[in-house]
């Protein structure tokens, strides 16, 4: 089904699909390994500091290279050991845990320089980053340019900006500051920072949720049902932003998620589709360096969404997109009218990539499904394939009309057929056998466990369950433990309309722990409008 990836010239210089591709915090060779700088060998020290996907330094402040060199910290250094060259930021230390003549490296930074303790790294100042002068102009109101983003994306993918850079260059795209042209254009870089998969198929079908709905973990339904029919779906996906699971998060309780490029096509020849984390693919990799200064600054701006959408669908090589917009009062969207627009500039800007984009508008005022968190998810998801009797119907219904649609835009059906097959091959048991085969096609099916800590959140009086704060239901299955425990979360078992006595649940907590069961159950306590129960 499928042909060789293509590499732009970008991703051949930074190595990107190679098995030793630099990460975040890695520096391709090119104009910065052959620029003429002095530089000072170190000996290499694993400090064992987990900086999460940062090269991090560490350097005594009175060593003999922060004097010559005005080494401080925060400064950008570029690390080189053999072949490989990564750019970190110093940190300085006092004391004698790092020896005058070594130099402290993270995890990530030992990693990705690949060398052993004990070995000789040159050290250098790292050149400055040119094309950060479009961002500081993009905050002053000049317009981003091709070339300009090109720059900007390429640097970040190859690891020349720090968090703090990522995190003004975001900063800069908030607020609905960029316009079509540039987003199509940030589209473009970010594609061009990494490979791009093409199929035999004419007609490739995907799926993205915009997000800010607790559950709604419709993908591996919607992918089951949908390959089925024999239409194609190699459908990436990322982990958690912003919430309590990504649908990569979820996945992974299920079966093997981080799978290369290579076995990515593997598994899409031999069953159709799959289900596997985009990070690990080598797509669009400027995207997840994005999303991890993201996540802690809680930010997901639209056009950063567009272009980040829009950049894996092209490089996974899909035709046809079909957009999840949730809306409702705690959502992402809080309106008909702003998801209009939103639709529309989706649609419009699909179109001048190459994609036939269709959006589907649905409600979001309260979790679809109960599970929140990778495990709890990954049991609703099981529960509608295997059509059990307790399932979640509002997610039942949702894949169904989703899958339904994708059948539709790809041609198996006639339009306004596509629901009655899709509900079909749910009850008749394929989508759940497919789905097993996806899973045995990925490494092997797992079973998803909850947290072995649980807390019952209840109603203060009797009533009819009115409303649900998204948001801040979402955040207590964070501070459980989501998504970094895959068995924490939270199960919501009151539907707005519900009606409730007193102690009745509303809702369960599950951790992982005992400390962060007790955090989450605080923090719901501290916010009993969570879930509003009128007055009956």
């Amino acid at each position: 089904m499928s042909d060789d990836i293509e590499k732009s010239p970008e991703a051949e210089a930074a190595g990107r699909l190679n098995p030793r591709a630099p990460q975040p915090g890695e520096v391709a060779t090119g104009a910065i390994a052959d620029a003429p700088l002095t530089g000072r060998r170190l000996r290499a020290r694993r400090v064992q500091i987990d900086t999460l996907r940062e090269a991090v330094a560490y350097l005594r402040r009175d060593s003999l290279i922060c004097r010559s060199e005005g080494f401080a910290a925060q400064t950008r250094l570029q690390l080189e050991y053999r072949e490989a060259i990564v750019v970190a930021t110093l940190q300085t230390v006092t004391g004698d845990w790092v020896e005058l003549d070594e130099i402290g490296l993270s995890e990530a930074a030992l990693a990705a320089l690949d060398v052993t303790e004990g070995e000789w790294v040159r050290v250098r100042h790292m050149p400055p980053v040119e094309s950060f002068r479009h961002v500081r102009g993009r905050m002053f109101g000049e317009a981003f340019t091709p070339a300009a983003l090109d720059e900007v994306v390429g640097d970040i993918a190859a690891g020349r900006y720090s968090s703090i850079h990522i995190s003004a260059f975001l900063t800069a795209c908030t607020g609905n500051r960029l316009s079509d042209d540039e987003i199509i254009a940030l589209t473009h870089a970010m594609v061009e920072t990494g490979g791009t998969l093409h199929w035999q198929a004419d007609c490739i079908v995907d799926k993205h949720s915009i997000g800010g709905l607790p559950g709604n973990r419709t993908t591996p339904i919607v992918v089951a049902i949908v390959t089925s029919q024999g239409l194609i779906m190699p459908k990436t996906s990322s982990r958690a932003i912003t919430s309590p699971a990504g649908t990569a998060d979820t996945m992974e309780t299920l079966a093997p998620v981080d799978l290369d490029a290579d076995e990515m096509r593997r598994v899409v020849d031999a069953v159709g589709g799959c289900i596997v984390f985009g990070g690990a693919a080598g797509l669009s990799p400027a995207d997840d360096i994005l999303i991890q200064v993201e996540r802690p600054l809680d930010l997901d701006s639209e056009a950063q969404m567009m272009a980040s959408i829009l950049s894996k669908k092209l490089a996974v090589g899909a035709t046809h997109v079909l957009i999840d917009v949730p809306v409702g009062p705690t959502a992402k969207i809080r309106s008909r009218a702003a998801s209009a627009l939103f639709s529309e500039r989706l649609r419009r800007i699909g179109r001048a990539l190459g994609l036939d984009v269709s959006t589907y508008v649905c409600q979001g005022e309260q979790p679809v499904g109960r599970g929140i968190g990778p495990s709890l998810e990954a049991r609703d998801v099981l529960s509608v394939l295997q059509n059990r009797t307790s399932a979640p119907v509002d997610l039942a219904n949702k894949s169904l009309e989703i899958a339904g649609r994708l059948l539709e835009m790809g041609g198996q059906v006639t339009p306004g057929e596509g629901l009655a097959c899709a509900r079909s091959v749910l009850s008749s048991g394929l989508a759940w056998r497919q789905f097993q085969r996806i899973c045995e096609a990925q490494g092997g099916m797992r079973e998803p466990l909850a947290g072995r800590h649980s807390q019952v959140v209840t109603a203060r009086h009797s009533g009819v369950v009115t409303a649900i704060d998204n948001r801040h239901l979402a955040r207590v299955a964070k501070l459980a433990g989501a998504p970094a425990a895959p068995r924490a979360g939270v199960v919501y078992e009151a539907p707005i309309g519900t009606q409730v006595v007193a102690r009745q649940p509303l809702f369960t907590i599950y951790a992982e722990s005992q400390g962060e069961l007790e955090y989450a159950y605080e923090y719901a306590c501290r916010f009993p409008a969570i879930v509003t129960v009128g007055e009956s």
